[in-house]
């Protein structure tokens, strides 16, 4: 079986998983989901959303109304309150014409931390010790030490090539998106940019397999809205990345599943 090749990105919760995802309930609000109104061919509202509710989780000051005055109708607001959230905007837009292959995965580093991080490290693999930590500057967790991050991400290329090979069942999709979100912001490969990278890849994953529905779910508006609960169920695996424990990921899977039940 498929699973028995994966690398790092762990099966062993899916059908547990599946008891608690009604598949029936979760494949009714999938149908559901539809572009807004507002869309245009040149402006898309749900990436919008998307970008600036990730934006937010990583304490960006902006707001969805004043950033589709910017998008949507050209309203122009200092350049350094709309900057990184236009190079989000652009990630998500390169993903959705992409496959999420090593290279590509790149590439969109490369894009949305274009104001992040300094050009020489847009899309490189860190080489350095990472701390994760809270706004009151407790650790969060301590991510995949820099003599082995550039492995585990191989592992993670190797796991999503192998499970883009396969024709996924939708709780299956949903499963793994959110495992390789998971293992993603866990091994944290770049020096910023991993929260939004590990957020649209857990989206660009769904797609792939879903279709374009995928981009509609406003995952990223859920877990900016349940910000602590996101955090708390990243932060349940440990504190160090070599004693994670992944059989403790079920909340935390389980969250893209509730923001599609919870789209609006």
């Amino acid at each position: 079986m498929y699973t028995q090749l994966l690398q790092i990105v762990h099966h062993n919760l899916l059908e547990k998983f599946r008891d608690h995802s009604d598949v029936e309930t979760l494949s009714t609000a999938f149908s559901k989901l539809e572009d807004a109104e507002i869309s245009t061919a040149d402006f898309s509202f749900y990436t919008s959303v998307a970008s600036v509710y990730s934006s937010k989780i990583e304490g960006e000051p902006i707001e969805l109304d004043s950033y589709i005055k910017h998008k949507r109708f050209g309203i122009e607001f200092l350049p350094d309150y709309t900057r990184k959230i236009d190079d989000l905007y652009l990630a998500y837009q390169f993903a959705k014409d992409h496959t999420p292959s090593k290279e590509n995965i790149t590439k969109v580093n490369g894009i949305l931390a274009k104001h992040i991080v300094s050009k020489s490290w847009k899309g490189k693999i860190r080489n350095q010790n990472m701390y994760v930590t809270t706004e009151d500057g407790r650790i969060e967790y301590i991510a995949a030490s820099p003599f082995i991050v550039g492995t585990e991400m191989e592992k993670l290329y190797h796991d999503i090539d192998l499970l883009l090979q396969q024709k996924l069942d939708i709780q299956s999709a949903f499963y793994f998106a959110s495992m390789i979100h998971l293992v993603f912001v866990k091994i944290h490969p770049w020096n910023d940019g991993n929260g939004r990278s590990g957020r649209l890849l857990e989206k660009w994953f769904l797609a792939q397999h879903l279709g374009p529905k995928a981009w509609f779910v406003q995952s990223e508006k859920y877990y900016y809205l349940n910000h602590k609960e996101y955090y708390n169920n990243i932060r349940i695996l440990g504190l160090e990345y070599e004693e994670l424990d992944y059989n403790a990921a079920l909340p935390f899977v389980g969250m893209l599943n509730n923001a599609v039940m919870n789209n609006d």
